[in-house]
């Protein structure tokens, strides 16, 4: 069996087709984990499952985090080992990078395959072709709450709601991160969470895991 549809190749997937009136929320694992306790507790009082791209240097470092992830039913994905701009890595450091993480995050306890998050969204290509050569798919994302910006960004948890919200459609995928902003230590992903999840609903959206994508 194919690790993942075949006709997902040679993109970097963008929204989730044929997902109806459903959001996808991802989480981007690479720095610290201050945000992972608050993330998790908001999706376990509202029933969501989610999509966590872990780098395996971020596995590695927060094994406990790994684990409370997998206990609460989400999913994982691949988001290389060490965070590099894949488009300046010759082929053979792009397996280096997925393969070793791919050890890393199986040995915290979670199975990443067959998601991959390119670090930087930085990709082309040769890259996706890369990846999918790996047996990995690419996800990207349909918006970007800038959380990772934070306060001393300019950027409020309202604001990262209102940009989850101004972009949902169908089979949306919103990219967010678990770590705080290093300047001003803000997790405005993790704070914007709980009301995103309630405006969603209200907009009639219900919530899946990227599976949804690769079962078919």
């Amino acid at each position: 069996m194919a690790p993942f549809p075949p006709a997902l190749a040679g993109q970097d997937v963008e929204v989730v087709p044929g997902a109806g009136a459903s959001v996808a929320l991802t989480f981007d694992a690479g720095a610290n984990s201050a945000g992972l306790p608050s993330i998790l507790q908001t999706l376990a009082g509202a029933g969501v499952r989610g999509t966590f791209f872990l780098t395996g240097s971020w596995a590695a470092a927060n094994p406990a985090g790994v684990a409370a992830i997998v206990a609460g039913g989400h999913r994982v994905g691949n988001h290389s080992q060490t965070h590099p701009d894949f488009t300046g890595l010759p082929d053979t450091a792009i397996g280096d990078q997925v393969r070793t993480a791919e050890q890393t995050i199986t040995a915290a306890g979670a199975d990443p395959r067959p998601l991959f998050r390119f670090p930087f969204g930085a990709r082309d290509g040769r890259t996706i072709a890369a990846v999918n050569n790996l047996g990995y798919v690419p996800v990207r994302w349909s918006v970007d709450t800038l959380g990772w910006k934070g306060t001393s960004g300019g950027v409020t948890a309202q604001q990262v709601a209102d940009r989850a919200l101004s972009a949902l459609q169908p089979g949306e995928i919103v990219l967010m991160h678990i770590g705080s902003n290093p300047t001003d230590g803000s997790t405005l992903d993790a704070d914007a969470l709980p009301g995103m999840i309630e405006r969603m609903r209200q907009a009639g959206y219900g919530f899946i895991t990227l599976d949804t994508l690769v079962a078919g």
